[in-house]
């Protein structure tokens, strides 16, 4: 193997950072500690391009790492993305990764994601045939496999409690950088609506990657979509007395929000990716479906940011961005101009 320092990564010259997202101070027999606090690290170009940020929420079990880096070593969708000229937030969700998890604390841990499960979801047997774009090894024992398993920890055994963690910091983050675009993975897209919800006004976009659904599914070994589309309560007008009856409400803080349905080719989560469309439209966003094939860009998985070609997967997102979020932040911008 290749020493990484050795093999290259990417050549622009960036500006970085890091920082926390505080969780609260919780007295406990011990002393005072705090609850589930949210590390954030950003990378930028030397002069940034685009004047809205981008933040980036990894899925699952999964970490920040996701963005930053392939299991065979390439570098990641946050290199590609500050190479096209953004600003980039790449946070790693309550109680994963950087983020300290103590079940005594924050909630009761889950159990870890296994060999078994994470290849049933990124690498299923039945798609083996035209999921061409995992060019790696599939046996448990493989090198490539083990950099996909490695940063996969446990999750909070109650999903809901973890989505509300999740959407209170990210809330909170972007009352620090201002608006941004959300780019959520898997089970990190319950995350982005909410976020939405909490915070309106600084989510200018969503570019969701195989997000989790459909509606109302029980998903095996997480929990259940509850709300619809998220297992927290999400606030929708009026209000819903029940969860069964948020679909085909309005949920205020996804109206008329750009939002793009990411789905690769060979993945199972892209046979009920119109459905979730045609729920956050009930709900008032203006949400589209991009699914890959369509974009002459086939066979991809689940894992579609760090598979064979996560270089071209990363392009439509760059240019829905650029020709969706862009232009109506721009109308906005000058509408507030003229009446100011």
């Amino acid at each position: 193997m290749t020493a990484p320092h050795v093999a290259g990564g990417h050549e622009l010259t960036v500006r970085r950072g890091q920082f926390w997202v505080p969780g609260e101070r919780v007295a406990t027999d011990y002393g005072t500690v705090q609850r589930a606090p949210m590390f954030v690290s950003w990378e930028a170009p030397p002069e940034s391009v685009h004047p809205v940020p981008l933040v980036l929420v990894h899925g699952g079990g999964g970490q920040g790492t996701d963005w930053t880096g392939t299991p065979d070593g390439r570098p990641g969708w946050a290199t590609r993305l500050v190479e096209a000229g953004f600003a980039v937030y790449v946070v790693d969700r309550c109680g994963h990764g950087r983020s300290p998890y103590h079940p005594d604390v924050v909630a009761p841990m889950g159990a870890q994601l296994p060999y078994e499960a994470a290849r049933a979801l990124f690498l299923p047997d039945d798609s083996r045939a035209a999921q061409t774009q995992w060019i790696c090894e599939r046996d448990v024992g493989s090198d490539h496999l083990d950099q996909l398993v490695c940063p996969m920890g446990p999750l909070p055994a109650d999903l809901a409690e973890s989505q509300r963690l999740d959407a209170d910091r990210l809330a909170r983050l972007l009352d620090i950088v201002g608006e941004a675009v959300l780019v959520t993975h898997s089970a990190g897209g319950p995350v982005g609506w909410l976020t939405a919800a909490a915070r309106p006004g600084r989510v200018r976009g969503i570019a969701a990657i195989e997000p989790v659904g459909p509606p109302y599914a029980e998903i095996p070994g997480l929990g259940t979509l509850t709300w619809g589309i998220t297992s927290a309560e999400i606030p929708c007008d009026p209000p819903a007395g029940f969860p069964e009856e948020v679909a085909g409400r309005r949920i205020p803080g996804l109206a008329d929000k750009p939002v793009a349905v990411v789905t690769g080719g060979a993945s199972a989560f892209a046979d009920f990716a119109p459905q979730v469309v045609d729920f956050l439209n009930g709900a008032g966003a203006a949400a589209r479906r991009m699914h890959l094939p369509d974009l002459g860009i086939t066979g991809n998985g689940h894992g579609l940011i760090f598979e064979a070609n996560s270089d071209e997967t990363v392009k439509p997102v760059i240019d829905w961005i650029l020709t969706t979020v862009a232009p109506q932040q721009q109308a906005a911008e000058r509408t507030k101009g003229r009446t100011s």
